[in-house]
């Protein structure tokens, strides 16, 4: 799937761009911690927490576009920015699932929210 030049040299994408490259056939992964998963998430994401990124880059298709997203955007931004330099045609949603909640799309469970990370312990 290719992406428009546009969107192309665009990382940070906002929530209409972003369901919009879901439809098409982006791959969509969840850096969030598990607490934050089991709250609530993107329908058909894949979570690998963003400390897992590096193991599990082998495992992500390369031949297709990747969304990752996070609680508001910082983790994520960071795992797009690293996965576009190693030749990824890398996204972040820009504002994490809180901004796709502010937008009204909805997530899963149905009765899901949105959760802060864990303090680390």
């Amino acid at each position: 799937m290719a992406v428009n030049d546009e969107a192309a040299t665009e990382t940070h994408l906002d929530v209409t761009r972003t369901a919009e490259l879901i439809e098409a056939g982006a791959l969509l992964i969840d850096v969030r911690q598990p607490h934050e998963w089991e709250g609530g998430r993107l329908a058909g994401a894949r979570h690998i927490e963003v400390n897992e990124l590096t193991a599990a880059a082998g495992s992500i298709d390369r031949e297709r576009p990747v969304l990752f997203y996070c609680r508001s955007g910082a983790r994520s931004g960071m795992a797009a920015e690293a996965f576009r330099q190693a030749g990824f045609d890398a996204f972040n949603l820009a504002g994490g699932i809180e901004s796709w909640v502010a937008e009204g799309r909805q997530i899963e469970p149905a009765d899901g929210e949105v959760r802060a990370p864990l303090p680390p312990s």
